[in-house]
């Protein structure tokens, strides 16, 4: 059914190219252009590229917690009474050996948060195409209707005229002019509204693509959708970055509940401390001085907060595992939808193709008719009516068989720049991580690099 689908819509492609254009359309942007330029231009993309990057840095800051730490303390006091000033200097290494499992949790969550992030970026990326494919086609359609609602302005202007020239004769009364009249100040009424239909897509288009079109080229062919109707269900189950993205949600919800019950385990601490203590005018004071300690940590009682933060974590994972299901019903439904606006434009392709043919042997004979005194003038116009009705029937029609095609690639989670193979770099969404990975040093240096290369080992 669905290759069928696909045969009847290229043959409707084929077919629109008999609507003519308006004037130097022909080079106009295409659609994968303006795809493109709003990938490209997208502000809400840049936002959320940010937001991964915060994420990101979760990450870092969740490994920064299992590794050891060294702080450089300086202190200097005076004793009023003796007269006396003492200046110490310390340097103070603490490692946490065991805290119940916690912060290793808390690492492998946020790169959890860090990978739904990515799919939500991702699924971003598909909303920012399909709102450009929307504002591609308002713009197109809405070129295409001015040219049809132009050429009826035109002919009823030539109807107009030959039922004033019948008129002066006697043969069309005034009745007959002053329905050619009215037929002709509807027409110029539509054509101002199709008009500022465009206007107002072309301020769409500058929305969804960051700038304004310079003139449409038309949509091209219909993009390769999946093979049948079960093959995008199966996408909008499995592969779907929104699907994708709810699923690493569950795993660090998963692993928010292992944080929770780590903290309520006990603790193992080592601790270092290494110091200079100077001290004036009584240096026989002076000395230097190193401890080590290990400590051991266990709650017992914290009034109920563990176990409240325990349950919080386990209501999280039931929440996000029904967003889950929600998920992949919404997708579901989405290509539903999808595949009957497809099959509906399809079929409304083919009505009009023939409604048209018939309106316009409809219209050529009521013409022919009028021309030997058979019709009248309201007959005519009637029938151009007709013919008019029908062509831009056939258009919208057309713009919904393109809206329903990418509908199908976005409920399916194929409508991405790497799937369509847009002439425009992909963004990386490894880059920023890659660039600054967890544990490395805010001032880089040869020492510090050693002393990093110490603690990632011993963090493992």
């Amino acid at each position: 059914m669905t290759s069928t689908i696909l045969r009847m819509g290229r043959g409707a492609v084929a077919a629109l190219a008999l609507v003519a254009l308006l004037p130097g359309m022909a080079a106009g942007d295409s659609l994968r252009e303006a795809m493109a330029d709003a990938y490209r231009n997208s502000q809400l993309l840049e936002q959320n590229r940010y937001l991964l990057r915060i994420e990101d840095e979760g990450v870092n800051q969740a490994f920064a917690a299992l590794l050891p730490t060294v702080n450089f303390v300086a202190s200097t006091s005076r004793d009023l009474v003796n007269d006396t000033s003492t200046t110490t200097f310390r340097l103070l290494g603490e490692m946490a050996i065991y805290q119940g499992g916690s912060r290793i949790a808390a690492r492998q969550g946020a790169q959890e948060a860090v990978n739904a992030a990515r799919q939500q970026l991702i699924s971003l990326e598909q909303q920012v195409l399909l709102d450009a494919v929307t504002a591609y086609l308002e713009v197109w359609e809405a070129v295409q209707i001015i040219g049809v609602r132009e050429r009826n302005v035109r002919v009823l202007t030539e109807q107009l005229r030959a039922a004033r020239d019948r008129f002066e004769v006697g043969e069309d009364t005034r009745t007959d002019v002053a329905q050619a009249e009215s037929q002709l100040a509807t027409a110029r009424s539509a054509l101002a509204a199709a008009q500022g239909t465009l206007e107002i897509a072309r301020e769409l288009f500058n929305l969804a693509v960051g700038r304004y079109p310079n003139g449409v080229a038309g949509p091209g062919g219909l993009p390769n959708l999946p093979r049948s109707e079960d093959e995008a269900q199966r996408l909008a189950r499995q592969v779907h970055p929104a699907v994708l993205a709810r699923q690493f949600e569950v795993a660090a919800a998963e692993f928010g509940v292992q944080e929770a019950r780590g903290a309520s385990r006990p603790a193992l601490s080592l601790d270092l401390t290494v110091g200079e203590t100077m001290q004036a005018p009584n240096p026989a004071q002076e000395g230097d001085s190193a401890s080590i300690a290990l400590t051991l940590t266990q709650p017992i009682y914290r009034g109920g907060q563990l176990a409240s933060l325990e349950r919080q974590a386990l209501a999280q994972v039931q929440a996000v595992r029904f967003g889950l299901n929600q998920q992949v019903l919404l997708n579901l439904q989405a290509v539903g939808n999808a595949y009957a606006r497809l099959r509906i434009a399809t079929a409304q392709i083919q009505a009009s193709d023939q409604r048209i043919r018939a309106a316009q042997l409809a219209f050529e004979g009521v013409r022919e008719e009028a021309s030997l005194g058979a019709r009248t003038t309201l007959d005519v116009l009637d029938a151009e009516q007709d013919l008019l009705e029908a062509r831009i029937s056939r258009i919208e029609a057309q713009s919904d068989l393109y809206a329903a095609a990418y509908a199908v690639l976005a409920a399916s989670g194929l409508l991405t720049v790497t799937y369509l193979d847009l002439p425009v770099p992909e963004y990386d969404v490894e880059a920023y991580s890659a660039t600054f990975p967890g544990g490395v040093p805010r001032i880089a240096s040869p020492q510090g690099d050693r002393l990093d290369t110490l603690l990632r080992a011993i963090g493992r």
